[in-house]
């Protein structure tokens, strides 16, 4: 046999054939008798994959199975969302920033409304009532993307019955938000200047039933997930992002929780009065997959504990501010066909004077004028810094506004988190990130 053989040499002796065995780098080996040993796989994971959370494209080159270069691609949920909010009055902005994050359409909503009193300098004339139940709204509906995330993840790493209750659970939620707002989703309910139309006491009762509820579903989720060796195996060391990494791309949210710093805008940078509130910020140290799943559910837990506080906060009042050249829509009523003005208020204003029904009239059709000028407004939302930058050139449409979207900077985590690990494992970090394509593409 030849000396450059990538076998062993041998020889006969008196004792029989004898093998020489000497050492040698592997990969020059390997690369001798495996004409592909070099070739590596290009996968498109998307855009119309059922695990990307949307349509989020993955570019993938795998060698084998593990994971050698991986490119997030958004842009095909493009809605231009932010460019017809120049075409809109300010009022009008709700209806279109409820559908960006459609999982988190009331923290868009709030966002917006904050940036806009901001501009109106109306920020302290917001009343308590209609603040309080902003931040009612919000931490349900927190709840309820988590429940998404919890649903949607134990999914898609094979736990089905996790993604039947998940969702059961959020129809609660959704039940309550249609209770309040007319709409389960895209309610455009939180308005520059208050909220659209009051709590019923119908919607209490509803949501003092599922803060006695939702207790024990947490629990029977942790049964299910948390000692079951498939989930732990899954998620535990699994697409890791350190602290460091964290703050190197922006990321924010659970992840950057679960990696053990204690960074939350309610309480970092707190508005609605969140620095009067009870609730800690849950942290992990580890930073990976099973760490988000727990940050996740402490979330939860303080969430329901936020929203236990603000109902016994939720004094009789008005929830819209009491000037009248910014108070619109006011005295809603949700009717057969919808929420909108009430037939009694359509008649007061009718039966008042010509003077009040053409500014009613101008409201309507025209908007108010916000002063000229620029704010940036950051909410701590369910994926982490949700911030708004309104610029005003003092007319009744907005000159810009642009939205910093935390789904959108999360991704950048994606190729840190997956490159160097098994395709399978791209699934259960990109997973952990609860990107929503709404919110990316808007």
């Amino acid at each position: 046999m030849s000396a450059t053989s990538n076998y062993a040499s041998e020889r006969e002796t008196d004792e029989g054939r004898v093998f020489t065995v000497t050492g040698g780098d592997w990969d020059t080996i390997v690369a001798g008798t495996d004409p592909i040993n070099d070739e590596r796989i290009i996968v498109n994971m998307g855009p119309q994959h059922p695990s990307t959370h949307g349509v989020l494209r993955l570019i993938l080159e795998l060698e084998g199975e593990t994971v050698r270069e991986a490119r997030s691609v958004v842009g095909y949920l493009h809605t231009g969302i932010e460019k017809n909010l120049e075409y809109r009055n300010w009022v009008q902005g709700s209806t279109f920033v409820t559908r960006m994050d459609y999982l988190a359409p009331i923290f868009n909503e709030t966002a917006y409304a904050l940036a806009v009193e901001k501009l109106l300098g109306i920020t302290d004339d917001i009343t308590e009532r209609a603040t309080t139940i902003r931040v009612l709204m919000m931490e349900l509906n927190r709840i309820s993307s988590h429940l998404v995330w919890l649903a949607t993840t134990g999914m898609e790493l094979g736990a089905i019955s996790i993604m039947l209750y998940g969702f059961r659970e959020r129809e609660y939620i959704l039940d309550i938000f249609e209770t309040i707002t007319g709409l389960r989703m895209n309610h455009a309910y939180v308005r520059p200047g208050g909220v659209a139309q009051d709590v019923p006491d119908e919607a209490i009762v509803k949501i003092r039933d599922f803060l006695k509820m939702m207790p024990k579903k947490l629990k029977e989720y942790e049964d299910l997930l948390s000692g079951q060796p498939i989930w732990t195996e899954r998620t535990k060391g699994v697409a890791v992002l350190d602290v460091t990494g964290c703050v190197a791309l922006g990321i924010t949210g659970p992840v950057l929780r679960s990696a053990g710093l204690a960074w939350d805008l309610r309480k970092t940078m707190p508005y609605c009065g969140y620095e009067t509130y009870e609730f800690d910020v849950p942290t992990h140290p580890d930073g990976d997959v099973w760490g988000r799943y727990q940050v996740r559910l402490a979330e939860i837990r303080e969430s329901m504990k936020l929203v236990e506080q603000a109902l016994e906060r939720l004094r009789p009042g008005p929830v819209m501010v009491a000037d009248r050249k910014i108070a619109w829509p006011a005295q809603l009523a949700i009717g057969v066909d919808g929420m909108g003005n009430s037939l009694e208020h359509v008649a007061k204003i009718m039966g008042q004077s010509m003077e009040s029904l053409i500014h009613h009239f101008k409201l309507v059709t025209e908007g108010f004028r916000v002063p000229p000028g620029q704010v940036y407004v950051a909410i701590e939302a369910p994926r982490g810094e949700l911030g708004v930058h309104a610029v005003s050139d003092g007319g009744t449409r907005p000159y810009r506004v642009h939205y910093r979207e935390p789904s959108f900077v999360n991704l950048q985590a994606l190729p840190a988190m997956a490159e160097g690990g098994l395709i399978a494992d791209v699934i259960a970090g990109g997973a952990s990130l609860d990107p929503v394509m709404g919110g990316c593409d808007r």
